[in-house]
């Protein structure tokens, strides 16, 4: 295998000094993008105590839920702050670790989560090593489950958020949505913003077969985001909050409706080879 570049020391940096442990916990849309993630996987993971290797699973916030449920869960992540906060957690261990270089035997694990490190990925080379590598030490009729980040989200972000008047707000926009690149702008740090169709044939391209794609969020995010930044509320458990959980579900057999999410899920098994 060639060797692969280390990851952006942006990255490192920005993960490294923000709070992942409560991203998922402390607003209205980043507990429906946890609680639509944990209710899809529930749906498709084999049984306990089937093996999941957490690839990028940052500070085990998906590996605690996984390991209360029966799951033996390894995670592998590049931020050595994420790897002590999941190897802290009972019944989770962790490693230091990329993607595209798993340390992981071939065919050894029943579930392989990809949930972050496709859209910290630019080139499509790495996105398709990331994938392969899951594909390698997944287990025959194992489950793969890759996230992307909607190419869509900034534009629909804005209008939620901020307001899209400026011309240089504009101009960013246009950018990521014709070349999906993200340059680090608006508290978050460099990523790649794929489409449902790109995702689909990337993971097609890297020997994963017939995957289910679902929007996580579901078209209700939106809503959900401008309610909590203009009137400072805590949309949590509210109706409003039911409607948009309930309306991503609603949205699940619409492939129309897929891009309109903040993040895309794709699950598959690999290719028997």
């Amino acid at each position: 295998m060639t060797s692969n570049p280390a990851v952006r020391p942006e990255i490192i940096d920005f993960y490294t000094r923000s709070d992942e442990a409560a991203r998922l916990q402390t607003t209205a849309t980043g507990t429906l993008e946890f609680a639509r993630t944990r209710e899809l996987l529930r749906h498709h993971l084999p049984p306990a105590p089937a093996r999941v290797l957490d690839v990028g699973g940052g500070p085990g916030t998906h590996a605690r839920w996984l390991a209360n449920d029966g799951y033996m869960v390894h995670v592998v992540d590049p931020v050595p702050k994420h790897v002590a906060q999941a190897a802290a957690i009972d019944g989770v261990t962790a490693e230091l670790g990329d993607a595209r270089r798993l340390t992981a035997a071939d065919r050894t694990y029943d579930v392989v989560l990809l949930l972050g490190p496709l859209y910290h990925l630019h080139d499509k080379i790495d996105r398709i090593s990331a994938l392969t590598e899951a594909a390698r030490v997944a287990r025959p009729g194992g489950l793969i489950a890759a996230a992307a980040i909607s190419r869509y989200s900034p534009l629909l972000d804005y209008i939620a958020t901020t307001g899209i008047t400026e011309a240089a707000i504009q101009d960013g926009v246009r950018d990521t949505l014709a070349q999906g690149r993200y340059a680090g702008q608006r508290g978050f740090t460099v990523a790649y913003f794929q489409t449902s169709a790109e995702l689909r044939a990337e993971v097609t391209e890297a020997g994963l077969t017939d995957p289910s794609l679902y929007g996580i969020e579901g078209p209700g995010w939106v809503a959900v985001k401008a309610i909590e930044k203009y009137t400072s509320a805590n949309l949590m458990g509210t109706d409003m909050y039911e409607a948009a959980l309930s309306a991503a579900r609603i949205a699940d057999p619409h492939a129309a409706l897929t891009d309109a999410s903040a993040h895309i899920l794709a699950i598959t098994g690999p290719c028997s080879v």
